[in-house]
């Protein structure tokens, strides 16, 4: 067995290595040790999950953002974006149609948007809850302030995706525009944990002035985290990025990434992301043989779909889009997999609530 080889089973063990061997791992594994922990990932996935696929209802709600966030494609800096906002109706309406085709949580996603208030959310969130109680709603809207995280989980949400992008802080410096800082955003998802949501958090694979030893503290935070939900994809440039000449993350190491995350959490929830399934056309499908067990078919409205477009050549038709679930049933089943009509809840949350965590040191939200 060789020394990588010996760490990936060490991670299997404690759940855990020092920095110093997810640094070890990251800079030196080969093919066969890739192969390795993708099949250790997909043992412990079928331990915890079985060969369910839960699938997600994406709705895209905004593109209008006021972060300027160097990697990103709906940046407030970015003049030729196409903006727009869902209404609450049109919201529902997609909710009407991802239930009917067998989506049991839905994903409110979009830009960090002033015009969506808690007292509109609020009342959004309040008629998808009351419409279909047996759904989960899980919200991607940045970092907001902790009354509004509680207000919008009394409203009904269940689950808040907050990726940490990086857990080095030189690196989040070079991603971000001054006035952001990695301390705030670890804290919020400190306090989506005390309030109760199931957290998800993640981070991109080959951004721009990454190292081995950002992937390391990455895979650090996440432990010291224990997040319900983890998302990890590729890095794609945006044309109109800041890193607009920056090559795309390497699918490989995504693969070996997402196996690492698989077999320190066992019980997480990982999706195959549509950046996975954008930069290589089997994408998601090794992601899922490398321990994903989540898809988030796009629901919203065709006619914005282009429109939210966080890097170039973002996947929204085909196997990507809810209304061809058919064709995302029958490339899981191809590998052995179902996709069941199930809310997808993390296992710990099916009985009991996360209980509290307190960290010293973070910024209070």
């Amino acid at each position: 067995m060789t020394r990588n080889e010996m760490l990936i089973r060490k991670l299997a063990g404690e759940r855990v290595l020092k920095e110093s061997e997810f640094r070890e791992l990251i800079e030196s594994y080969t093919e066969e040790e890739l192969q390795y922990a993708r099949s250790l990932a997909g043992d412990l996935l079928e331990e915890s999950y079985g060969k369910k696929i839960y699938i997600r209802g994406l709705i895209e709600l905004t593109s209008y953002c006021k972060r300027n966030c160097y990697y990103c494609g709906i940046r407030s800096g970015n003049r030729n974006a196409e903006r727009y906002r869902l209404t609450e109706e049109e919201v529902l309406s997609c909710c009407r149609t991802g239930y009917e085709l067998g989506f049991r949580t839905f994903v409110l996603q979009g830009g960090e948007d002033p015009y969506f208030t808690d007292e509109l959310l609020i009342k959004m969130i309040g008629r998808i809850r009351n419409t279909y109680p047996d759904c989960a709603i899980t919200l991607s809207l940045g970092e907001r302030s902790r009354e509004s995280y509680q207000k919008l989980y009394d409203a009904g949400a269940n689950r808040y995706l907050l990726r940490h992008e990086t857990a080095e802080e030189e690196h989040f410096r070079k991603l971000h525009p001054e006035g952001e800082e990695l301390a705030l955003r670890t804290a919020h998802l400190y306090a989506l944990k005390e309030i109760g949501y199931q957290v998800g958090t993640g981070f991109m694979v080959g951004s721009p002035h990454q190292s081995s030893h950002s992937l390391a503290k990455d895979m650090c935070l996440i432990h010291e985290l224990q997040p319900e939900m983890v998302g990890i994809g590729p890095f794609i440039p945006h044309k109109e990025s800041t890193f607009r000449e920056f090559p795309s993350g390497s699918v490989k190491l995504t693969l070996f990434m997402l196996a690492l995350i698989r077999i320190m959490l066992p019980e997480a929830l990982i999706p195959a992301t549509t950046s996975l399934g954008t930069v290589d056309a089997k994408g998601r499908e090794n992601g899922i043989l490398s321990g994903a067990n989540v898809v988030m078919p796009n629901l919203s409205p065709m006619n914005v779909r282009k429109k939210y477009m966080l890097y170039d050549n973002k996947a929204y038709t085909g196997s990507e889009a809810a209304e061809s679930l058919h064709l995302l049933k029958e490339s899981m089943g191809n590998l052995g997999f179902q996709v069941v009509v199930d809310r997808g809840d993390h296992s710990s949350r099916k009985t009991a609530d996360t209980p509290v965590i307190k960290k010293e040191g973070n910024r209070s939200v």
